[in-house]
């Protein structure tokens, strides 16, 4: 047992899709489904967190007043953060810190948005100073021309393939086909996946994640309150990793538009997405041989290879071998992605990494059905937020 470890006692999702509502709304359910899985009540929580969401006006500003508002003020103290992709762990680490602090027994963590069609764009305004807005202004540059590069990339040095790519694709949906909670409940095909539509060579429309409507929350604990009501082995948030990246960054990252020069300073031993899982890890005193499974950032179906080597899971150049031989599916030696990841899912940007947790926690406990990953008791999340927001947390049971 970590000396940081917290608990999670509920975990609650509204189901992702194309609802078109008041990303509130979705909010509320997760929080009422997650105190009720904690066998809690709403009064019995003292502080909330809120991931915020961009694209909802100003409530979304403010995510952690408007949840608290919209389930009945109770003169708690409340907080509201953002971190892009990150957000979800960032709330996470607010409320174990708050927790470990001694100033709070029963966090609620929750994260909504509300989503426009397309690709995720940067608000109406002129902003020059605004990297996210010149990439979109100077080159047209959205998220997936980023994806493209990437997989590109993968595929210069390691000779990944555009069946490999469709072959995450495929595994997720497998994955997803038993997940209520998930926006897409379809079976693909290799050849359906290699025919669908080109978007960002050489990425086709199937293996991009779409944007979606969604909600998520957790109820976490002290470890002494979760032995206060009865429950003597829950499910344990054992590392937190919001890390951020080292100079010379010498990868490229969304939304820059160059690398660092290592030509003065050495590039770090680590890369920025190598170090995400790294500090996890080293916080929860275990290592990639200790997961059962993990839940990533599949942004683009060939980023998830990026992110099997990225969590330790392989060598780099060893993802592909490792998705060929059936490792990393549901009853593989590690599987990822149990949930259906965001192929299934889509993103809702500050639901996101708080969903990955739920799932962690269904499967420790051994909730998740179908899709159940047999003996779990360790697994671990990654994912990555604009500007250099790390994100990534280790449950342990």
């Amino acid at each position: 047992m970590s000396k940081n470890d917290v608990a999670i006692l509920g975990a609650g999702m509204h189901q992702w899709g194309k609802w078109g509502r008041n990303f509130a709304e979705y909010g509320v359910v997760a929080i009422k489904d997650a105190i009720k899985d904690a066998g809690v009540d709403w009064k019995d929580v003292d502080f909330i967190v809120g991931g915020d969401t961009m694209r909802n006006g100003y409530p979304g500003y403010v995510a952690g007043a408007t949840f608290a508002k919209a389930m009945g003020w109770t003169g708690i103290p409340i907080a509201s953060c953002y971190a892009a992709c990150a957000t979800g762990a960032q709330a996470i680490d607010i409320a174990r810190t708050r927790i470990l602090a001694g100033m709070a027994e029963v966090v609620v963590v929750v994260g909504a948005d509300t989503t426009p069609k397309g690709f995720l764009a940067p608000n109406k305004g002129e902003r020059t100073l605004d990297p996210d807005w010149l990439r979109f202004r100077l080159l047209g540059a959205t998220n997936p021309t980023y994806f493209g590069l990437w997989a590109q990339r993968r595929m210069d040095l390691y000779g990944a393939t555009e069946q490999d790519f469709a072959r995450v694709k495929v595994k997720n949906s497998k994955h997803g086909i038993a997940n209520p909670k998930a926006r897409y409940n379809k079976l693909f095909t290799e050849e359906e996946v290699l025919a669908s539509p080109l978007v960002s060579a050489p990425l086709r429309l199937f293996e991009i994640c779409a944007t979606s409507d969604g909600g998520a929350a957790l109820v976490i604990t002290s470890m002494d309150y979760a032995k206060k009501k009865g429950i003597a082995n829950p499910v344990k948030i054992s590392g937190v990793s919001t890390i951020s990246p080292t100079f010379p960054q010498t990868v490229i990252d969304m939304p820059d538009f160059t690398t660092d020069s290592a030509a003065g300073i050495s590039a770090p031993d680590r890369s920025f997405r190598d170090s995400i899982a790294y500090a996890a890890y080293e916080e929860a005193g275990l290592g990639p041989e200790d997961m059962d499974l993990a839940e990533v950032y599949d942004l683009s179906s060939a980023l998830e290879l990026d992110w099997y080597e990225n969590i330790g899971l392989c060598k780099p150049g060893e993802a592909e071998q490792l998705l060929r031989n059936g490792d990393t599916e549901i009853g593989g030696r590690i599987p990822v992605n149990p949930s259906g990841g965001l192929g299934c899912f889509g993103e809702a940007v500050p639901a996101q990494a708080i969903a990955q947790v739920c799932e962690l926690t269904w499967q420790l406990r051994g909730q998740a059905g179908e899709r159940q990953v047999d003996g779990a008791k360790a697994g671990i999340t990654a994912n990555q937020g604009l500007f250099g927001h790390g994100s990534s947390v280790l449950c342990t049971r």
